[in-house]
């Protein structure tokens, strides 16, 4: 990302706030958008309560011309966005409509070759979910939400898209951005299966470390 001060960054997908608000206390001018009513009224009040000044925008992503105003250096998104989108099409769009000329998108998220194993299996890795979609979700039934598997739902079922490397970069390409680097690590961001560990750092690893393949990845995409 380099330095961010003085820039005007768009996050999308913020959630209730917390990277939002790590960016402006790095300098940015920052504006976080979710369609979220309870995560964009949280992160509004994190703001005052932090004393961080932010912006706050409620709106569905593919409809954010329509709520927003304005072109951004930085647009910036990360960590289990893109499986709630079921057309990256629109999305590479609306990143490409808001950031100005010269501007660029930053992206960190899950790979997606680790959305096809069985988190749930214990001795080894096993390949759960197809690579290949074709543009179908996955249904899942799950106890409790990502945060808190006790939590007592009225509905726990979600559906999830995988998009194959190759979907998201070639949105991007598509929507007029120049690919300018693709990172891939053999991390994850969370606890993703029982065989994993901690390191000092934050990251997961398989405790076999014959286990390598990607599990998240990043990229930048610029604006000509």
């Amino acid at each position: 990302m380099g330095d961010v001060t003085g820039k005007a960054l768009l996050h999308l997908q913020c959630h209730f706030g917390l990277d939002t608000l790590s960016w402006a206390r790095n300098g940015a001018i920052v504006t976080g958008v979710d369609f979220s009513h309870q995560a964009i009224e949280t992160a509004k009040r994190l703001a005052i309560e932090t004393g961080v000044e932010a912006r706050f925008v409620e709106s569905d992503l593919l409809a954010l011309e329509n709520a927003l105003e304005g072109e951004f250096d930085i647009v910036f998104s990360s960590y289990g966005v893109l499986c709630w989108l079921p057309d990256l099409q629109s999305w590479a769009k609306t990143i490409a409509h808001f950031l100005k000329p010269g501007g660029f998108f930053y992206l960190a998220e899950d790979h997606p070759s680790a959305q096809i194993i069985d988190a749930r299996s214990s001795d080894r890795i096993q390949i759960a979910y197809p690579y290949f979609t074709g543009g179908k979700p996955t249904l899942f039934r799950d106890l409790g939400t990502y945060t808190d598997r006790n939590a007592k739902l009225d509905n726990s079922t979600t559906y999830e898209w995988t998009h194959t490397m190759g979907d998201v970069l070639n949105s991007l390409i598509e929507a007029g951005l120049r690919v300018e680097f693709v990172h891939e690590f053999p991390f994850s961001f969370f606890k993703r299966h029982e065989d994993m560990e901690q390191k000092e750092d934050g990251t997961w690893h398989f405790k076999d470390h014959n286990v390598s393949f990607p599990m998240v990845f990043t990229l930048r995409a610029r604006k000509p």
